[in-house]
């Protein structure tokens, strides 16, 4: 399921010298990874560092594409109202499966620093359900993170 959603990710069009546009779903993916990264009001070094890569592996970027299409998600974050402008482009062209692995990966933003903020798992949240990712595949999601982190488990003791 991951990997049939990375590959999505890698044939969206963008890149070529074009700057990425506010409804290209890349961008969307970028700003709400953005978005769950700050929302603490903190961004660690670790977080920054699994956003970029995230965003490198699910694109096939790096360099100065990779810095122009986190730019580009920080600023589209930056000058939003609101979830819906991003999770109604991802919903445009993600399948269900490649919904709950975007969930996924917004976990893995959460889980970089090693906690749980209450912010982040509220904004997790607000986007499965804008998504339209069941409540059972957003804490599946979160389990499977956690378990796969060195200290997972006392990430899932705040449950």
């Amino acid at each position: 399921m991951f990997d049939r959603f990375l590959s999505f990710l890698k044939d969206i069009p963008g890149g070529s010298g074009r700057r990425p546009r506010d409804d290209d779903p890349r961008v969307a993916a970028s700003a709400l990874l953005y978005h769950v990264m700050n929302v603490d009001g903190v961004r660690q070094d670790a977080e920054w560092e699994r956003f970029k890569a995230v965003l490198g592996e699910s694109h096939s970027l790096s360099g100065a594409e990779l810095d122009e299409l986190a730019l580009a998600g920080e600023q589209a974050d930056r000058e939003a109202v609101d979830l819906y402008a991003f999770t109604s482009v991802l919903k445009r062209h993600l399948d269900v499966e490649e919904r709950k692995a975007f969930i996924g990966l917004m976990w893995e933003i959460v889980f970089a620093d090693g906690e749980l903020h209450e912010l982040e798992d509220n904004t997790v949240w607000r986007v499965a359900e804008l998504l339209d990712v069941e409540r059972q595949d957003r804490i599946a999601a979160r389990r499977k993170v956690a378990a796969s982190l060195p200290d997972g488990a006392k990430l899932l003791d705040e449950e």
